[in-house]
């Protein structure tokens, strides 16, 4: 009786410390890392690689400000003529469709003015479909671009829509996977063509504008 009396005693605190093994092993197991290091995943920085940059359907729009300058203007014969033309402001947007991660198309929108001589104003509204090829040296990209569209201009009450036809070489820094921020150095070349050379007038304009580009 003795003995059967202390197995009964001895059996509650047996199973009381069974018991805070099994939530002991249960919190241990909880606390436990994932298999690894035990560091979350992670985002990598892209390497500035074109295939890392650019994919087929990649897309950018950008917004571009700044000034245009008046080169020269000249006549069909070669003659040029009499700038009368001052330093004026420019801007633009455009849009960007990547086929691979050198090539892009898309188009262009702007405009710009310019004080003349005579204390009037010039307005040029070119827009067009665009060309882009990629260069990068990461973190910068060197994008060179071929605009070829129509423009409307207005001096006084003088109006021309015609040609223009814009080459592009851009500097960007790229900040992030989704801005990056640059220079523009565009040409811009229109031609006014009546039905007398003599009277045919080709315009040269230099545009420097600073751009910020979006990525999507």
């Amino acid at each position: 009786m003795k003995i059967s009396c202390m197995s009964k005693r001895a059996t509650r605190p047996t199973v009381a410390a069974l018991m805070i093994l099994c939530l002991g092993a249960a919190a241990f197991a909880q606390e436990q890392p994932p298999e690894g290091d035990g560091t979350l995943p992670i985002e990598s920085e892209w390497d500035g690689s074109p295939t890392e940059l650019y994919g087929k359907g990649d897309q950018t729009f950008v917004i571009a400000l700044g000034t245009v300058f008046p080169l020269f203007f000249a006549r069909a014969s070669g003659d040029s003529i009499e700038n009368n033309v001052k330093i004026g402001g420019a801007g633009s947007l455009n849009y960007n469709y990547y086929l691979n991660s050198r090539f892009a198309l898309g188009g262009e929108f702007g405009g710009m003015f310019a004080g003349t001589l005579g204390e009037n104003m010039l307005f040029v509204m070119p827009f067009g479909l665009k060309a882009t090829w990629h260069f990068i040296a990461s973190p910068f990209e060197f994008p060179v671009s071929l605009m070829v569209g129509a423009a409307s201009q207005l001096h006084l009450e003088n109006s021309y829509f015609g040609l223009i036809v814009k080459p592009k070489a851009s500097a960007y820094w790229r900040y992030n996977p989704d801005w990056s921020f640059g220079l523009d150095a565009a040409w811009w070349w229109l031609p006014e063509w009546t039905d007398d050379p003599d009277t045919t007038v080709y315009g040269n304009f230099l545009e420097l504008t600073l751009a910020a580009r979006y990525h999507f």
